[in-house]
């Protein structure tokens, strides 16, 4: 088998990276809408990781660079606009009007999501501790 090229340490920890991955997104049942509406698709895994390192982070966000966080192969320009415009229609992310450039917009993450990610990363590092005790 392809596999037995690898040694039992390597095949473990890739396990648990599936489980921990698994545990935390599709399998459970506890996640809130926020990170279901998220964890829906690829782009939008990758657009709220990006997006919340950058707000993390204390980067300024504005339409364009939010747009831009993920590479263009994962989705069309129309599809990234829809994302960022429908997380603000749901209330997960932010919009305000720049008080530089009032047409410019800015984007932070929302309280609820703020809290819902927080959460997220937390039961994933006990998930990470429980896997390295085991």
């Amino acid at each position: 088998m392809i596999f037995s090229k690898f040694d039992e340490t390597s095949i473990n920890n890739s396990k648990k990276l599936i489980r921990r991955v698994l545990s935390a997104t599709i399998e459970n049942p506890d996640n809130p809408e926020s990170l279901n509406f998220f964890q829906s698709d690829t782009y939008r895994f990758y657009f709220l990781m990006s997006f919340m390192k950058e707000a993390l982070d204390g980067n300024e966000i504005s339409q364009e660079y939010a747009i831009s966080l993920v590479p263009k192969k994962f989705a069309s320009r129309i599809k990234r606009l829809q994302v960022l415009k429908q997380a603000v229609q749901l209330g997960y992310i932010i919009e305000k009007s720049s008080k530089v450039d009032r047409r410019r917009r800015i984007y932070f993450p929302s309280e609820l999501l703020l809290n819902d990610f927080v959460k997220y990363a937390n039961d994933s590092d006990k998930q990470v501790k429980l896997d390295k005790s085991a």
